[in-house]
């Protein structure tokens, strides 16, 4: 299948350039960058020498550019991960994020109109479900965001879903990401975050390599049993691979189908960094800091529907995510700039 992925050079993006390309897909790859790295293409091609790759330099919010490369491929398929993702700094920055996220969304799907394409896998969120009313979080729960990057997610869901309703013909499966850790086995390619990572899994990475100074525990007063947040991590493996099976299932359905991507187990920041300390052989210095606007205490997924409809489901655990991710940064302590 010919399939252009937005984003791919980032973190979930690459893994998941790596999974098509050892299936045998025609991939074309559009990235302005701002959070990815053309090293990571270049190692995707070490990775997988045979594999049809090509690569464009672009902001899919600049729809002249986009619409050139999309008239060339002319894709069958095409998942979508470019946007912003950052809780914290989208409530710093909410234009910036709506107009990446959910103009970027816009301008992709006219550039797919233009050729008849009809299929999208989006990479959503489960920050779109906001506050959980009940735990596991299944896709029914309500969606109300607590923070601007939910809300540029949950609207483009809408968008998403409202274009579907339009065109009897049209695929389009939300996969709402829980918290992506890990690294590819080679250690050739993992999460190189720009500038301070906002995430817990690259900070604690970035502390063990001397990066960082200490780790910033945001809160530890939450409802949970150690007072720290407590979240569904999933390798970013296994995410990539539900990309392969939800584009797959896209081929012989219509409509919209949201999906949770998680493992159903909740791991707080306390036990995420005693699992790392192990992984790493030594304790890392680390601080407590005030709760940080728009961060909720627990959630995990209930992953039963994908499991069902997409025949997928997470096979890595904690150690192996922890590991992987440290056997990564331990050998590219400053990313794709070494």
């Amino acid at each position: 299948m010919r399939v252009l992925v937005t984003g791919g050079a980032g973190y979930i993006g690459s893994h998941t350039l790596v999974e098509l390309l050892e299936r045998g897909h025609e991939v074309t790859c559009v990235d302005n960058y701002s959070n990815g790295a053309p090293e990571a293409l270049r190692r995707v091609g070490e990775l997988v020498p045979q594999g049809a790759l090509q690569a464009f330099e672009l902001d899919i919010r600049d729809e002249a550019a986009l619409g050139r490369v999309v008239a060339e491929v002319r894709p069958e398929a095409v998942i979508h991960f470019a946007g912003l993702k950052a809780v914290g700094e989208s409530g710093e920055k909410p234009l910036e994020y709506y107009d990446v996220n959910v103009s970027g969304t816009l301008s992709l799907l006219r550039a797919m109109e233009t050729v008849g394409c009809e299929r999208i896998i989006f990479s959503s969120s489960a920050t779109v479900y906001g506050e959980p009313q009940a735990l596991p979080c299944t896709e029914d729960h309500p969606l109300a965001p607590t923070n601007v990057y939910g809300w540029t997610k949950r609207i483009a869901e809408q968008v998403l879903s409202d274009w579907a309703r339009a065109n009897a013909a049209a695929s389009v499966v939300l996969l709402r990401y829980f918290n992506p850790v890990g690294a590819h086995a080679s250690g050739r390619i993992g999460e190189d975050p720009a500038g301070i990572p906002n995430n817990l899994m690259p900070y604690i990475a970035q502390v063990a390599a001397g990066r960082l100074e200490r780790l910033r525990i945001f809160g530890d007063d939450y409802p949970t049993p150690d007072g720290t947040g407590v979240r569904d991590y999933i390798h970013v493996v296994d995410l990539a691979r539900a990309h392969i099976a939800a584009l797959e299932h896209s081929v012989g359905t219509t409509g919209t189908q949201a999906f949770n991507i998680g493992t159903g187990q909740g791991y707080s920041v306390r036990e995420m960094l005693q699992a790392f300390c192990m992984a790493a052989g030594r304790d890392l210095p680390y601080e407590i800091a005030p709760r940080r606007s728009g961060d909720i205490a627990a959630i995990h997924a209930d992953p039963a529907r994908a499991t069902r409809a997409l025949g997928w489901q997470a096979e890595h655990g904690l150690r192996e995510m922890v590991e992987s991710h440290w056997a990564w940064q331990s050998r590219n302590p400053n990313g794709y700039r070494n």
